[in-house]
């Protein structure tokens, strides 16, 4: 008897176990910042996952990218550089600086940007603003790690905490 009632209540059991937890998808972003001096320069890489980057492409300039294919709209890499001039913006030394677009990269589902700052100063205080695909996701998160001077941090950014300074 006991048998037969484990045998019934086991699959309900596993079946409501297994129904319970619904799948929620990671929104994630994750960016290298490192000073290199004796290139002059600050060069950053960013990974951003495709899709999400696209439907935020997308909703900004109101058409289909297709990234990475043979349909990518022919002013892509520019579209993208807008993007994220906007989104990720870099202050050393209390002062705005160019971020250079250099190129692109598919690695798997993720889109690899390779971008740099000129520097020809010591950098004292360095500024990281970071809004990266919040405007579609309240989820996202961006994760930023530093190599500035010697000094390695890394810092989380989300749709409410978008800013982080750094004193050297």
């Amino acid at each position: 008897m006991k048998k037969n009632l484990l045998r019934f209540i086991l699959p309900i059991f596993l079946v409501l176990l297994m129904t319970s937890f619904a799948w929620h998808k990671f929104y994630v972003s994750v960016t290298q910042i490192d000073f290199v001096p004796n290139k002059k320069r600050v060069e950053i890489t960013s990974r951003i996952f495709i899709d999400d980057l696209e439907k935020a492409l997308e909703k900004k300039f109101k058409k289909k990218f297709y990234l990475t294919t043979s349909k990518e709209v022919e002013n892509a890499d520019a579209l993208i550089h807008e993007y994220l001039k906007e989104k990720i913006k870099i202050s050393i030394n209390k002062k705005s600086q160019n971020v250079e677009f250099l190129a692109k990269e598919l690695e798997g589902d993720v889109l690899i940007f390779y971008t740099k700052i000129a520097v020809s100063k010591k950098i004292n205080t360095f500024e990281i603003f970071n809004t990266l695909l919040t405007e579609i996701y309240k989820e996202q998160q961006n994760i930023v790690h530093t190599n500035i001077n010697g000094n390695k941090n890394s810092f989380l950014f989300t749709n409410t905490e978008t800013n982080q300074k750094i004193d050297y």
